[in-house]
């Protein structure tokens, strides 16, 4: 028989259990010493990202486990919402995935459906053979599937802000993010997050999300204006990423001794 497996609780059911707003940093590097490093430092959830990192199916899976014993929460963001894609990363045991690049309820809807087995969805049916289930070793893993899965949807556009009341309004959206990089993109002010027109976009989209009854965060690396998104009710921020405190700690000490 084999040994009985309980998988963590999901970002969604953290972020309902916990009295306070959830502090997180990035998984960037691809290298799983890095990610058990950050792991380690205390922070309440990792955000390993499959977007912008050079990362392939199994490198995600190295830094799942690498990072396992110290109780972050993993969410894992997909390059795209793919339904193929999705199937994969949930199949190598990613519980908690973000779908970046979300515009519209429609887009919304579908990737509920890759996340959730028939009949409520679309995901293909192959857990038996995957570390999702930990080979079978969750007990009644198909039966429970729906609840040990959480999506977290990403607001990073004008036309996403203009429908943030409709794609949270989505039955299956546990919680959604804000990218204010690419939102000020979409504006014109590449660059610039802190723009107060980009500001004022974060805000209504927070307040329709909030008003949706959805938890929502935002990305910050500016420490005072994560601070300031925490103020205004963000359940949950990113604050730095594994390469950005390598980077900025590896020129500082240079900057300090190289002559």
């Amino acid at each position: 028989m084999p040994i009985p497996v309980k998988l963590p609780r999901t970002f969604a059911q953290q972020l309902q259990q916990e009295s306070g707003p959830q502090v997180g940093a990035w998984i960037s590097s691809g290298s799983p010493v890095a990610a058990e490093i950050v792991a380690s430092a205390g922070f309440d959830w990792l955000l390993v990202d499959g977007e912008h990192s050079p990362y392939s199916l199994e490198t995600v899976t190295d830094l799942l486990r690498a990072t396992d014993a110290y109780g972050a929460t993993r969410v894992v963001r997909v390059p795209v919402g793919d339904t193929a894609l999705i199937k994969q990363y949930l199949d190598l045991g990613a519980q908690n995935l973000m779908v970046p690049m979300v515009d519209t309820a429609e887009q919304a809807r579908e990737a509920v459906a890759a996340m959730h087995y028939p009949p409520r969805g679309v995901r293909g049916v192959g857990a038996a053979l995957a570390r999702s289930s930990r080979w079978n070793a969750v007990e009644d893993y198909l039966q429970n599937a729906s609840e040990l899965v959480s999506l977290t949807i990403q607001l990073e556009s004008a036309t996403a802000v203009d429908n943030a009341a409709e794609i949270a309004a989505v039955d299956g959206v546990d919680q959604l993010f804000i990218g204010p990089s690419d939102l000020a993109a979409s504006m014109g002010v590449l660059g610039q997050q802190t723009h107060p027109d980009v500001l004022d976009a974060v805000s209504r989209a927070m307040k329709a999300c909030q008003d949706a009854g959805k938890p929502v965060g935002v990305n910050a690396f500016n420490l005072e204006q994560a601070q300031a998104y925490l103020d205004a009710g963000a359940s949950f921020v990113l604050v730095g990423a594994d390469v950005q405190l390598l980077a900025g700690a590896a020129r500082g000490l240079a900057d300090k001794f190289v002559k």
